[in-house]
């Protein structure tokens, strides 16, 4: 099994063929158009997918590819936080509130959550802050076997404050205690905010290269995973971030 996370950096139509060349069995895709507003050819690539953005223009997409299946899943919630007695917004969120977050089974076998944490709408809890917000509500049901989570998280700890309590070392930390851990971390034995191997170029500069795309797994599939980051001399040209290609061998 083959899965594949990628900031497009939009036009997802006219990239396709660069993606296909990875010859995955799920795309998920970043910063992509809705297909079903987009062209025929864009459609039929599709095929089967998922989808969910804030504009037609840029979203999240779920592109099952070799006959594989993949079925949303409704999660609901809300959190407040113990011992805040205002009503501020700041203080309690529902998933609803959270934008571009994925959930959803693959061939009725691994539970997947897609992420794109953005920074619009919130002036204090922007990138990071979404999914630290996103596992105080849903920490249960990432807290299972065939689990996996990856997408632009848009962070890294070279980032993190100190008065800031859902850094990306608290992020880290957190789906840590949950049995979830990064794959290319465990795989090169590099520290969080150390990474050899970038993946963003702000810009497209080779001397603004940064780490902020992530694949997380469950204790149990660790040992059969692997990733692979995108070069630059072959990405740059299509889009500002590598793509991160997760290889899982059969698990009982």
């Amino acid at each position: 099994m083959k899965i594949v996370t990628w900031n497009c950096n939009g036009a997802l139509r006219n990239k396709t063929d660069a993606l296909d060349a990875l010859d995955a069995d799920v795309y998920v895709v970043q910063e992509c158009e809705n297909p079903a507003l987009s062209t025929s050819k864009y459609q039929t690539w599709a095929g089967d997918y998922l989808w969910m953005g804030t504009s037609k223009h840029k979203g999240l997409g779920i592109f099952p590819k070799k006959g594989n299946k993949v079925r949303a899943t409704e999660w609901h919630g809300a959190f407040s936080q113990p011992g805040v007695s205002n009503s501020s917004l700041a203080s309690q969120w529902t998933t609803a509130d959270l934008k571009l977050f994925c959930p959803f089974i693959l061939n009725d076998e691994y539970q997947v959550l897609g992420v794109w944490t953005k920074a619009e709408g919130s002036k204090v809890f922007r990138y990071i802050g979404q999914l630290w917000k996103y596992l105080q509500i849903h920490r249960k049901q990432l807290c299972r076997n065939k689990t996996i989570l990856l997408g632009d998280f848009n962070s890294n700890r070279i980032w993190d404050k100190p008065d800031r309590w859902w850094n990306h070392s608290d992020v880290v930390e957190e789906l840590n205690a949950i049995g979830l851990s990064s794959v290319y971390h465990q795989q090169t034995l590099e520290e969080q905010g150390q990474e050899a191997t970038p993946t963003f170029f702000l810009q497209r500069n080779l001397e603004k290269s940064y780490h902020i795309d992530y694949v997380f797994v469950s204790e149990d599939l660790m040992g059969c995973s692997s990733v692979e980051i995108g070069n630059q001399d072959q990405w740059l040209s299509v889009s500002d971030h590598m793509p991160l290609s997760l290889s899982l061998e059969a698990v009982s």
